[in-house]
C-alpha cells in the first residue's frame, strides 16, 4: 500500500494521451476547472531545442561524451565514496498554459553498472529542486527521493513538486545530469524526459461519466497477489503487503511480454513464487520514501525493459477506456474505506491495481494485488464507486476526519 501524500486545493487530474507509442501534450484551456498538460522531450530528437553540456547523442537517446566535469559522491549506505564523471541535458523552458500547482516528472533511461542519474525541476525562481536520483540497481548508489527542499516557490513531496500558495507554477525547466564511474567508458543512456502539470480544485465527489465502450472489453494481463509476497524481503518497503505498486507494475510488465531473466532473478529466494514481484519491489524501492510505491520509479523501472512509460492524470473512465480499447492497461492509485468499494474487502489510505478492462454495462474489471492469492486477483468494480474514489482529492474518513486522494494518477506503459 502507499500512503497519499498530502493534495492541496488545486492539485490534481490529467488528461490521457493519444498515441501508444508516444504521448502528445495536453492542455486545459482557461475554462477549464481541471487543467492539466504533459509534456515531453524525446532524446536526441528533441536534444537541440534544450542544453547539453558534456553529452552526445547516440542511437538510442543522450549519452555522455565528453564529460562537463567529475565530482565526488559518497554513498552512507553503501559505504562508498566515488568519483563521477558527468554530463546534462537542460531543457527548454516549457509553459503548460495555466497557473499549475503540482508537477511529476518522468523519465525513461539506461544505468549499466557504474552509473545513474539525477532528474531536476526549475519554476520561474532560482531554485533547482531535485526529484530523485536513479539507477535501475542499487550497488552503486542508493536510489532515492531528497527530504527537506522548499522555498517560498514551493516544495517537494517525495517525487511531486507542489507549488506554494500564491506562486502558481506557470512555466518550469527540467534538467537531467548523467553521472559515470571516473575513468570509465560506461555511461547511461536517457531517451525521454517530462513531466506532468495540472491544477484541480480540492473535490469530494466526482460526476460518474457514461460508458463509452460499444461493448465489453478484457485484456489478458497476468495476474500477481502482493499478499503471496507477505514478510518477503521486508527491507523493500515493509514486504509484500506494501507492494501493491511494484506488482501492478510488474503485471502491466509481462503483459507486453517482457520480464527479468532468469540471472536477474537469481538473487531470489527460489523457494518464492513469482521471484519477478520480489525483483520488481527491489528495482523501485525509495530508500528515503521508504517505499516502493514512488510514481516515476515505477515508471522508469518498466522502461528499463524497453518499454516506454510514464505518469500522468486522467480525468474521466472515458479517457482510461479509450487505452482499454488499444489494448493498453492502465495501472491506477487511489484511497478509499471499505464500505465506498463493493468487493474490495478492505479500506486503505493509498493502494495501486491495474484496471484491465470493461464488462458491457461499464463497470471496472481490474487486477486488483490486494488478494489473497493470484486466482483471486481479477475483480469488478461498480463504475461510479471506481470514478469517485480514484479521481477525487478529498474524502472523508471513517474518523470523521478528512484525507487525501490521487486525483487519477495513472501509470502508462507501452510498447
Amino acid at each position: 500500500m502507499r500512503p497519499m501524500r498530502l493534495l492541496t486545493a488545486g492539485v490534481v487530474a490529467l488528461a490521457a494521451t493519444t498515441s501508444a507509442a508516444l504521448p502528445a501534450t495536453a492542455t486545459g484551456g482557461a475554462a477549464d476547472p481541471a487543467p492539466v498538460d504533459y509534456h515531453q522531450w524525446t532524446l536526441p530528437r528533441d536534444a537541440g531545442a534544450g542544453r547539453a553540456e558534456g553529452l552526445l547523442p547516440g542511437q538510442r537517446g543522450l549519452r555522455i561524451g565528453r564529460p562537463a566535469g567529475a565530482v565526488e559522491h559518497t554513498e552512507p549506505g553503501l559505504g562508498t565514496t566515488r568519483r563521477y564523471e558527468f554530463g546534462s541535458w537542460t531543457s527548454p523552458v516549457y509553459r503548460p498554459g495555466f497557473d499549475a500547482t503540482q508537477l511529476v516528472a518522468s523519465w525513461n533511461a539506461d544505468t549499466p553498472a557504474g552509473t545513474w542519474l539525477q532528474v531536476q525541476v526549475k519554476g520561474e525562481g532560482a531554485t533547482w529542486f531535485t526529484l530523485g536520483r536513479w539507477a535501475s540497481g542499487d550497488q552503486d548508489i542508493t536510489r532515492t527521493s531528497v527530504p527537506d527542499q522548499s522555498d517560498d516557490t514551493g516544495y517537494v513531496d517525495v517525487d511531486t513538486f507542489v507549488a506554494a500558495s500564491g506562486h502558481p507554477l506557470r512555466a518550469y525547466q527540467l534538467k537531467v545530469t548523467l553521472y559515470r564511474l571516473a575513468g570509465t567508458r560506461a555511461t547511461p543512456v536517457v531517451r525521454t524526459l517530462g513531466a506532468m502539470t495540472s491544477a484541480v480544485p480540492a473535490r469530494f465527489e466526482v460526476p460518474a461519466s457514461r460508458p463509452s465502450l460499444p461493448r465489453g472489453v478484457e485484456l489478458p494481463v497476468p495476474a500477481y497477489s502482493q499478499n503471496v509476497h507477505v514478510g518477503e524481503y521486508p527491507q523493500y518497503g515493509g514486504g509484500g503487503e506494501a507492494w501493491c505498486s511494484p506488482t501492478s507494475t510488474q503485471m502491466v510488465i509481462e503483459y507486453w511480454g517482457e520480464r527479468p531473466s532468469p540471472e536477474a532473478l537469481s538473487w531470489v529466494d527460489p523457494t518464492y513464487a513469482d521471484p519477478s514481484v520480489d525483483h520488481a519491489a527491489r528495482g523501485t524501492y525509495d530508500a528515503d520514501y521508504d517505499g516502493t510505491g514512488n510514481w516515476p520509479f515505477n515508471t522508469a523501472y518498466a522502461a528499463t525493459y524497453g518499454l516506454k512509460a510514464h505518469v500522468t492524470r486522467l480525468r474521466s473512465l472515458n479517457e482510461l477506456e479509450s487505452y482499454i480499447a488499444r489494448g493498453i492497461p492502465v495501472v491506477t492509485s487511489q484511497s478509499f474505506e471499505k464500505q465506498e468499494l463493493d468487493g474490495a474487502g478492505y479500506g486503505t489510505a493509498g493502494h495501486l491495481m491495474v484496471v484491465i478492462g470493461f464488462t458491457p454495462a461499464g463497470d471496472v474489471i481490474a487486477n486488483d494485488p490486494a488478494s489473497p492469492g493470484n486466482a483471486a486477483v481479477r475483480h469488478v468494480y461498480k463504475r461510479a464507486q471506481f470514478e469517485t474514489i480514484w479521481l477525487r482529492t478529498k474524502r472523508h474518513t471513517s474518523s470523521g476526519g478528512t484525507a487525501s486522494g490521487s486525483g487519477g494518477v495513472a501509470y502508462i506503459i507501452t510498447r
